[in-house]
C-alpha cells in the first residue's frame, strides 16, 4: 500500500501540465485547477492521494490550526486589519502600526534601476544601509533622489 502511493506520487513529476489538471479535476470532484504552475499542482495532488489513503486531520487539529492563525498569523488575521464603522463604512483610526505594512522583521527588497536595495522593517521604523528611518517616503527620497510615497514606490 505505501509503495502504490509513493509511487503515484513520484509519477507525477512526469506529468505535463494537462495530464496534471485532468488528474487535478479527478480527485477534486470535477474542481478545475486555480494554476496552472506544474509545482502547485503536484503537491495539491499528492496531498489529496494521501488524504484519501490515511486520512485528513482531525476536527481537533484543524480546529487548533484555525485558533493558531488567528493568534499568529498577521496576513489573515482580522485583528489585526483597521476597524471600519458599520453604519458609515468608513475605517475608525486606532492607534498602532499602519495595516498597509508589513509585519516587524520582515525585510523589503526593491530592485531600483539595476541595484537591489533591502529595507527591514522594525517596530518603529525602517533600517537602510545600517542607518535607521522613521518612514519609507525618506528611504525612496535617498534611494531615487526625489520626492516618492514610500508605500507606492515600495508597492505596499
Amino acid at each position: 500500500m505505501e509503495n502504490t502511493i509513493n509511487a503515484k506520487i513520484s509519477a507525477l513529476k512526469n506529468k505535463s501540465i494537462p495530464e496534471l489538471q485532468k488528474e487535478f479535476k479527478a480527485l477534486f470532484d470535477g474542481q478545475k485547477a486555480s494554476s496552472d504552475n506544474k509545482i502547485y499542482l503536484v503537491r495539491r495532488i499528492a496531498y489529496r492521494l494521501q488524504e484519501l489513503e490515511y486520512g485528513g486531520l482531525s476536527q481537533k487539529t484543524q480546529n487548533r490550526l484555525k485558533e493558531l492563525i488567528g493568534l499568529y498569523d498577521p496576513v489573515n488575521n482580522k485583528a489585526m486589519r483597521p476597524k471600519v464603522s458599520v453604519e458609515t463604512q468608513t475605517r475608525i483610526k486606532t492607534r498602532g502600526r499602519d495595516m498597509r505594512l508589513p509585519i516587524p522583521g520582515t525585510t523589503i527588497i526593491k530592485d531600483y534601476r539595476g541595484k537591489k536595495h533591502q529595507v527591514k522593517t522594525l517596530e518603529n521604523g525602517f533600517e537602510y544601509e545600517s542607518k535607521i528611518y522613521k518612514h519609507l517616503t525618506a528611504i525612496a527620497e535617498k534611494i531615487t533622489g526625489a520626492h516618492w510615497n514610500g508605500y507606492n514606490f515600495f508597492n505596499l
